[in-house]
């Protein structure tokens, strides 16, 4: 079968996705500056504080926004080291099957999580959360941090969260978005860094999710998180960029100074924002 623009995208922006996180720079970088155990935008009570507590905060908010409890089934999409996913088990009882396209992420994900004990509460699979891997209705709560932006067909996604849900079930995520009404082409170095055309924005994941009959649905906007956030990874990657450019190459540490820059100026710009999503499935 001839694919479409959109499967031709989709199947680019994965590819893109896959082989940035499984470079040994990426793989490095993340684990070592961005908090460790996640990958994802952290909220920030202190605007200096630790990394690794402001991203451990924000998996605490939204569990508490989607009442996560023990026997929670609850399915993570993009679920990188899986950090959110252990503290959900250890801390909340649930049982988290985490869908990741990274084998070098997913491999980091399991050795951590069996050094935790937790590998009967978590486990991890390869694959895209564009066709996932679950049965129909099987899912209490669709869980996602900061992935959905990587992904070339977005809509498919979101098809495939209301599939995976039971009837009653919850989905909460995260996401760097733009702005609504945007002309995205002020942020195209942003674009550009991950490989795609657009960003989702508010609008778009909250009227996608009640086209889909969703309930309840919000957007729990926290857009000032997003450029303290990335203005912090780029404190700490320039106050250890000597000690890391031992492991880490020279053009990736560079690229990566001025990529974060770019997000930083677009949150405080105004153009882009970042957020709690929650939605329940009828």
């Amino acid at each position: 079968m001839t694919r479409t623009p959109e499967h031709t995208a989709e199947h680019t922006a994965e590819h893109t996705a896959r082989s940035y996180y499984d470079s040994d720079d990426a793989d490095t970088f993340y684990a070592r500056v961005w908090g460790g155990e996640d990958i994802h935008v952290g909220v920030y009570e202190d605007p200096d504080e630790l990394i690794s507590v402001a991203s451990a905060r924000t998996v605490t908010r939204m569990a508490q926004v989607a009442g996560v409890g023990p026997g929670t089934r609850v399915l993570d999409l993009g679920a990188g080291y899986g950090g959110a996913a252990r503290r959900l088990a250890a801390g909340h009882g649930a049982a988290v099957h985490c869908l990741n396209l990274s084998p070098v992420e997913n491999a980091r994900n399991e050795r951590m999580t069996r050094e935790q004990g937790l590998d009967e509460q978590v486990t991890v699979t390869t694959g895209s959360y564009e066709a996932v891997p679950v049965e129909d209705s099987s899912v209490d709560l669709v869980w996602s941090q900061d992935a959905f932006l990587h992904s070339g067909d977005r809509d498919r996604v979101l098809d495939e969260v209301a599939r995976v849900l039971r009837p009653g079930g919850q989905v909460v995520f995260t996401d760097p978005m733009a702005v609504d009404g945007l002309d995205q082409s002020s942020i195209q170095p942003i674009l550009d860094r991950i490989a795609l055309s657009t960003m989702g924005t508010p609008g778009f994941y909250t009227d996608g999710l009640e086209r889909r009959g969703f309930t309840g649905v919000r957007f729990h906007d926290h857009a000032g998180q997003l450029p303290t956030h990335y203005r912090r990874v780029r404190e700490e990657l320039v106050a250890h960029e000597e000690e890391l450019s031992s492991s880490i190459s020279r053009p990736y540490l560079t690229a990566m100074k001025a990529g974060l820059q770019h997000w930083v100026d677009g949150g405080r710009a105004g153009k882009l924002t970042w957020g709690i999503v929650h939605a329940v499935r009828s």
